[in-house]
């Protein structure tokens, strides 16, 4: 089984064109998902798991952010919900709606935004390494920023790769590659100009949180946070061995999450 390309043009609000491109895995009649990526970083970071699910007869979606891949447009002074807007477009063009949107650190306050502005779009969601109110400590908040400051040396930079995304012991080669600088700027301008009240509660929607246990950024007072405001609509599940980065750490186990999580709510 392999993954598919697709590329489109859509109009944004302000009649701008914009070009969406990303790829697909799995039977096109399977349970669909769609993933969104963590801040600044491509769709390929979720392969791994989306080749698992798809092997289970899932269908699997990876768009990817404006500036990475194909998908081109403005970049400047959006918010999460211009970025949302793609995300619908694609879940409307190509997929079987509505699906389970998952979005891994930044990608999970976008998947969040999607839900609230198009509930008929998604029927959960689920959330990997998310952040919250509580914020992380400044040495991971430096190690974050490092991540894309491209002055460093290769040594430098993957330190900070290191203490930010990876647990003890796990190798964190796997992401020496796939920071981009532009891209975060544009995500993170996004966050700063969204109030917070437009995309916590997801729309309504049911939620998981994948949680890490060694993550050093999303910090798990977060997950526990949220499952405690939110009862019941909120499934909490905690990955051992793994930081924020988690994907390339344990994807079997997230992918196995995932499966049991939409299993049982079906």
């Amino acid at each position: 089984m392999t993954f598919t390309s697709y590329e489109f043009r859509r109009t944004d609000g302000a009649g701008r064109a914009v070009t969406l491109a990303g790829r697909a895995i799995g039977p096109e009649n399977g349970r669909q998902i769609v993933m969104l990526a963590s801040l600044g970083r491509p769709g390929s970071d979720f392969d791994e798991v989306a080749a698992m699910l798809a092997g289970a007869g899932y269908r699997v979606t990876l768009p990817e952010p404006r500036g990475i891949g194909g998908s081109e447009g403005p970049m400047e002074g959006l918010t999460l919900h211009d970025l949302a807007e793609d995300v619908a477009a694609v879940i409307e063009t190509q997929t079987t709606a509505p699906v389970t949107l998952i979005g891994h650190a930044f990608g999970n306050r976008l998947a969040r935004t999607t839900a609230a502005d198009r509930p008929e779009l998604v029927a959960r969601v689920g959330l990997l390494a998310c952040g919250g109110l509580i914020e992380m400590p400044e040495k991971a908040r430096k190690a974050l920023i490092g991540c894309f400051d491209e002055s460093q040396s290769p040594d430098e930079h993957i330190e900070c790769v290191r203490y930010g995304f990876f647990a003890k012991g796990n190798d964190p080669e796997v992401w020496r590659s796939g920071w981009y600088r532009q891209v975060m700027r544009m995500q993170s301008f996004a966050v700063r100009t969204t109030p917070v009240e437009d995309w916590w509660e997801a729309g309504g929607q049911p939620i998981l949180v994948v949680q890490a246990l060694e993550d050093a950024i999303a910090l798990s007072a977060n997950a526990h946070d949220l499952k405690k405001r939110l009862g019941e609509r909120a499934t909490l599940a905690e990955l051992p061995n793994a930081g924020h980065a988690m994907l390339p750490e344990q994807p079997a186990r997230i992918a196995e999450i995932i499966r049991n999580y939409i299993e049982a709510a079906e």
